[in-house]
């Protein structure tokens, strides 16, 4: 398959859009290293996988912190001996309210789980991918990055700040055979409401879609890209 012998670390694996990511990789061959914050949630989604045991690890790490990002990256480091992909999911949204109504907490909270959560797990897993000479990080963002939209200060600047991190990773990594971007989606359907041609859907992204776009951008074609906006949004 086109991910044999690929170990691909998916974030927040458990989740709407993660599960569906590990789902398609677990077809496609990868070897998963899969990290959550709540274990059962992560050992219900294994056994519906088509994976041997030795092709899965499980993980519950808290990515907002620096020392639990280390220590999931040198675990899976010694689990399969090598890292080639870091598809970050983590996320959420606070918004809702005029920006000189916003809670500091609310807007902590953006940027814990949006840059935070990203930037330790940057800087524990991409020595990794350096180390083999070729490797894919991906992070999911929203057109909001780049025009943020009234009462939604506090998601607007969680993602901004994701986005400027990530782009500048990639500068970093040129010329590595390591490459970083960004895709953007501006709502995610895990109940395909969009099929049912809601109008008030019509610009979201299904999962399955956002895992096809993952999953060129860590293909060897995909290694043409480095420091990209993926908007995948009508």
């Amino acid at each position: 398959m086109a991910l044999d012998n690929r170990v691909a670390v998916i974030t927040g694996a458990a989740g709407g859009l993660g599960s569906v990511v590990t789902r398609i990789f677990a077809q496609e061959g990868a070897m998963l290293a899969l990290i959550g914050r709540e274990r059962a949630r992560l050992e219900a989604l294994a056994q519906t996988l088509p994976l041997p045991a030795e092709r899965l690890w499980l993980g519950t790490y808290d990515l907002r912190s620096a020392q639990a990002a280390k220590e999931a990256a040198q675990a899976i480091q010694d689990h399969f001996g090598k890292v080639h992909i870091v598809i970050h999911t983590v996320g959420g949204w606070v918004g809702g309210k005029a920006l000189v109504d916003v809670a500091e907490s609310e807007l902590n909270d953006m940027l814990e789980q949006h840059l935070w959560s990203a930037f330790h797990t940057a800087q524990a897993f991409i020595p990794h991918l350096l180390a083999g000479g070729w490797g894919r990080f991906v992070v999911i963002s929203s057109p909001a990055a780049t025009h943020p939209p009234a009462r939604s200060a506090p998601y607007a600047v969680g993602k901004a700040a994701l986005e400027a991190m990530t782009l500048s990773l990639a500068e970093d990594l040129k010329n590595s055979g390591v490459t970083a971007n960004i895709i953007q989606v501006r709502a995610i359907d895990t109940e395909h409401r969009r099929e049912a041609q809601d109008p008030a859907c019509a610009g979201w992204t299904t999962p399955e879609e956002i895992a096809a776009a993952i999953l060129y951008l860590c293909s060897e074609a995909g290694g043409r890209l480095n420091g990209s906006r993926l908007p995948l949004y009508g």
